[in-house]
């Protein structure tokens, strides 16, 4: 479904002639293609939404440093730039979990799984990124994992 949404999407970019979506979209599926061989490379015949939706948030993550890197350096064209396709990938992701429902998903999953220490955190981080790649920013939840931990 992500791949038909992706290739539709550039499709009708290339029609409006909307070079910045064109380019963004062509960058998801070039990371697409990435992806795809590393799960060959795994016995998989591809790489799967999880994956993908990762890998689309990692593209944020990126976007966003640079935005804090053309702000320092006076550079406020290039980081709308980037801004812009940042909001280009998020129309692929699913909606993002607020932090109260981050903190929730995270506590039940302790529970699950038992963790009791800083040791245990591998598993939380595994089982959030199978079960909810893209709905929300790691960055953020490994902060909330490591309060709940300690």
């Amino acid at each position: 479904m992500l791949r038909d949404d992706l290739q539709n999407a550039l499709k009708t970019a290339m029609l409006n002639k909307d070079t910045l979506t064109t380019g963004a979209v062509r960058m998801i599926i070039a990371g697409q293609k990435e992806k795809d061989v590393e799960a060959r490379g795994k016995g998989q015949e591809k790489a799967t939404d999880a994956e993908l939706l990762s890998m689309m948030q990692g593209m944020i993550k990126q976007r966003n440093d640079s935005i804090k890197m053309f702000m320092d350096g006076n550079r406020p064209e290039l980081a709308e730039k980037e801004k812009a396709e940042i909001a280009i990938i998020e129309r692929f992701l699913p909606k993002q979990m607020s932090d109260a429902e981050v903190s929730q998903v995270i506590q039940n999953l302790i529970k699950q799984t038992g963790a009791t220490s800083m040791k245990d955190m591998g598993k939380i981080m595994g089982a959030l990124k199978s079960q909810y790649a893209g709905q929300l920013d790691m960055g953020k939840a490994n902060g909330i994992i490591k309060s709940l931990l300690s």
